[in-house]
């Protein structure tokens, strides 16, 4: 009996042993480039141009840190605080802001917490099956004119992320 108890101890064990030998103790992190950041930000501001207006753009890392901020010389102050929160929070809910709003209504809801905006701007980066980053647009007349120019700027890399490693 003690060896079938053994011998069942140790078959069972095997799985474990298996499944500790491939799970990996550091993972590996894709993440964009400063230079596709701003190749994103220079394309909003583009877009928003060729619509004669002038916006705020923010890039954030995957991790909602700021990697790159333009403001256009005429859009206000205020907007570029409000990109960097519109990228973030696309990120954060891997959803572009326009699909959220009003979704978070209720006193004490999560719209409330600090950092969060919940209106037509911002886009999540996601190429391969991962999300990368988040876009945030503040500036024009419109959330809708805000998320057409931060999708322009994704566009001009998105087929190279795709094809990304």
């Amino acid at each position: 009996m003690k060896k079938i108890t053994l011998a069942l101890l140790c078959l069972s064990l095997i799985p474990l042993t298996a499944i500790a030998e491939e799970e990996k103790m550091m993972i590996s992190v894709k993440r964009i480039s400063m230079e596709t950041a701003l190749t994103i930000a220079k394309g909003v501001i583009d877009a928003c141009r060729k619509e004669q207006i002038q916006v705020s753009v923010t890039v954030v890392d995957r991790a909602g840190v700021p990697q790159v901020m333009l403001r256009d010389v005429l859009a206000p102050t205020i907007s570029l605080t409000i990109s960097e929160h519109k990228a973030h929070t696309a990120l954060a809910f891997n959803s572009k802001t326009s699909d959220m709003e009003g979704r978070f209504k209720n006193f004490g809801s999560i719209a409330k917490t600090e950092g969060l905006i919940f209106s037509a701007g911002g886009i999540p980066i996601q190429a391969g099956g991962r999300i990368l980053g988040g876009v945030g647009v503040s500036g024009a007349p419109s959330g809708e004119l805000d998320e057409k120019c931060a999708q322009a700027g994704i566009d001009l890399v998105l087929d190279d992320l795709e094809m990304a490693d």
